[in-house]
């Protein structure tokens, strides 16, 4: 196993963890906050895809998946106190959405040799991520560090355990 497989199977751990969570949420129950001050899961699904995208974009120029526009807007700092379903997109947009830019990810990640893995991160990233491999690390796993934010939710909404 290479370090692109390492990657590869990582995020797709991560995208099926958050395909059984939300496997049986409809729209409006996207819109759930886990606890007071948090965010809904609908706009954190849609900051996990515009930041997956941003973040390709940054180690692979021109690889990331073309948004709908107005959603990097839809799902800015600004309106994650937004909670209606007419707010944000439906569970399938994001499921649908989520899968372009994914694919997308692991295409870029495909051209890649191991020792473009080792090239540095863009600069404002380095610190925490030091190279383009860390930031595909980062890619992986971003979404695992979401979807612990919606078991509460879940709970809340009387939804079993899924995983």
């Amino acid at each position: 196993m290479n370090a692109q497989d390492v990657i590869r199977q990582t995020a797709g751990t991560s995208m099926m963890v958050v395909n059984a969570y939300l496997s049986d949420l409809d729209d409006s129950e996207l819109c759930s906050r886990p606890g007071p001050g948090c965010n809904p899961i609908a706009w954190q699904l849609g900051h996990l895809i515009s930041s997956e995208c941003r973040l390709l974009d940054s180690i692979c120029p021109g690889s990331a998946a073309t948004l709908p526009d107005g959603f990097d807007e839809q799902h800015s700092k600004d309106n994650a106190n937004k909670d209606q379903p007419g707010d944000f997109c439906s569970k399938q947009e994001y499921l649908d959405l989520f899968t372009r830019v994914h694919a997308a990810s692991m295409a870029a990640l495909e051209q890649l040799s191991e020792a473009d893995l080792d090239a540095p991160a863009p600069e404002h990233m380095r610190e925490m991520f030091p190279t383009v491999g860390a930031m595909f690390v980062l890619i992986a796993t971003h979404p695992m560090m979401h979807v612990g934010q919606w078991v509460p939710a879940r709970r809340a909404l009387g939804k079993p355990v899924v995983i």
